[in-house]
């Protein structure tokens, strides 16, 4: 303990020498630039169907960077690999146009996301009905490939003649992705042609048996962030069981809709993503500036705000990706500029700054390694147990899991529902199980909320959950063969479906495999 206290002061010591010899440096080059002049223009070429976003971007980044100029120019519908090469240093391109250019032979990174939606009138008749049963893709086709089908009599399943106007968005790329969909070809999606989004927004909101395809982010009111008023997104059954289920409803409002899509609650042929691509991979400070900001702060401007940005673990990698792009010993901020003190310091002094933390994050690792320790002794002794060697060997953390430190673990179904249950660690330190008490189904939990118990011989430990939500169902075989808890608890041992409240935030929190390994042990 002396030695550490005398490690600690000594780093104290030394940052403050350091910061004085930089400070020094700094005061005799007051007017150092940390961009060179010729580097503070950075041009990007989008394709059409995204000029709002980047434009906005530019705007946001230039308001933030006022030394900096982010140029945007359009590229063309007909998209050749080489407009890539022409005038410009960044690209941002849309996941319709991305294998004409041929991403094999380029550099590229996923910068964000959208959905095609199909939308109706808010005044719509049948809305009500709809939004209890969905519409399957199967359905909607049918209005498409079936001559004289085209009424809502046959979505609403009552009858009715009522006939459907279908509204054409003249957007190759929007009704491209709609067909997928609907598993047709796009010649046969015939209707009124409209030229705009707003065109046919307004063309919907005087029609209450209209009905078309847009992108999500056309029907963001910029004034409130919310839905354009008198429209209403058409609610899909992706499970196509004639009911739009609890975990299917993602459609109350902008928010809830935008994460649903990104979680997999909406049908995947009806996302879209964003890339960033480049001939070779960005190593201009500014341009890797400004794409660190993208991945990061320019998130909250793609609509609506974060919900329809990358996901948490992607942010992470993508910036992961672009430090290690950059040339050695350069810092890059969210701002995108160099950290002008570190430019004064000489190199002994950079590489001790960047040694400090290190250092101190191994000292802190190690004294939660030993609290660690200590609860899985004191755990072994409440239960009355014979304490186990455990290792990295022995110890099983599949990836592709959510792990928490109640040592528990979560997975994302394909449907949205979150499967839960006890990780293996757990059942070393326990051994064989004798009973399990659970809650009940339609029972809310909040993260951190007591899940459920274990008892071994009279001896009960209670854990608990690792995310939000309402437990949808459990796993009933438990109350008869505990067993499986011990013999297979990522799999057979499961002890719950969750519908999660706030998955997207409460993820942050939970631990990949490999990670969760070395946080055990």
């Amino acid at each position: 303990m002396k030695n550490r206290n005398i490690l600690i002061v000594g780093l104290c010591l030394l940052i403050g020498s350091i910061t004085t010899y930089g400070n020094d440096r700094k005061s005799k080059n007051p007017s150092s630039e940390t961009i060179p002049q010729e580097e503070k223009t950075i041009t990007v070429q989008c394709t059409p169907d995204l000029e709002a976003v980047t434009n906005t971007w530019a705007l946001e980044y230039g308001k933030l960077n006022p030394g900096v100029h982010v140029e945007v120019i359009q590229m063309p519908k007909s998209l050749q690999p080489a407009d890539l090469r022409e005038g410009a240093d960044l690209s941002f391109i849309s996941g319709d146009y991305i294998e004409t250019v041929g991403k094999e032979k380029l550099w590229y990174m996923i910068v964000g996301s959208d959905a095609i939606v199909p939308i109706i009138s808010a005044k719509n008749p049948f809305l009500k009905k709809i939004s209890k049963r969905g519409i399957t893709s199967e359905e909607l086709a049918a209005l498409f490939t079936q001559s004289g089908n085209r009424t809502w009599g046959n979505l609403a399943g009552n009858g009715l003649a009522v006939p459907v106007h279908y509204y054409r968005l003249s957007d190759d790329a929007v009704q491209s992705q709609a067909a997928n969909f609907l598993h047709t070809d796009p010649s046969l999606l015939t209707g009124i042609d409209v030229a705009t989004a707003s065109e046919l927004i307004s063309s919907l909101q005087g029609d209450p048996y209209g009905i078309g395809f847009c992108r999500l982010m056309d029907l963001v009111d910029p004034g409130n962030q919310k839905l354009v008023k008198q429209i209403a997104l058409l609610p899909i059954d992706k499970n196509r069981n004639g009911s739009l289920d609890r975990f299917e409803n993602i459609y109350g409002n902008l928010t809830e809709f935008s994460r649903g899509v990104w979680i997999g609650k909406y049908p995947k042929v009806l996302s879209r993503t964003i890339y960033s691509v480049s001939p070779e991979k960005p190593t201009n400070k500014a341009e890797l500036a400004f794409l660190t900001w993208v991945v990061t702060g320019g998130q909250q401007l793609l609509t609506p705000l974060e919900n329809s940005g990358l996901t948490y673990s992607s942010r992470v990698a993508s910036r992961v990706e672009l430090l290690a792009a950059a040339p050695a010993a350069e810092m890059i901020s969210t701002t995108g500029l160099l950290n002008s003190k570190a430019q004064g310091l000489s190199i002994f002094s950079f590489v001790i700054i960047l040694l400090i933390p290190v250092v101190l994050v191994f000292m802190v690792g190690n004294a939660v390694r030993r609290h660690r320790r200590q609860k899985q002794a004191e755990l072994a002794k409440s239960m009355k147990l014979t304490p186990v060697l455990l290792t990295e060997n022995s110890i099983k953390a599949p990836d592709g899991l959510y792990y928490d430190k109640s040592h528990t673990w979560a997975f994302m179904e394909k449907d949205g529902v979150v499967r839960v249950g006890m990780d293996d660690f757990l059942q070393h330190i326990t051994g064989p199980l004798t009973r399990i008490k659970m809650k009940g189904t339609g029972e809310r939990v909040k993260k951190g909320d007591a899940l459920f118990s274990i008892i071994q011989n009279g001896k009960q430990l209670t854990i608990h959950a690792p995310i939000s939500g309402t437990i949808m169902a459990k796993n009933n075989q438990l109350n008869t063969d505990t067993s499986m808890l011990n013999a297979s608890p990522y799999t057979d041992g499961w002890i719950y479906m969750i519908e999660p409240t706030n998955w997207v935030k409460e993820i942050r929190f939970l631990f990949m495999g490999y990670i969760y390994k070395d946080w055990m042990l």
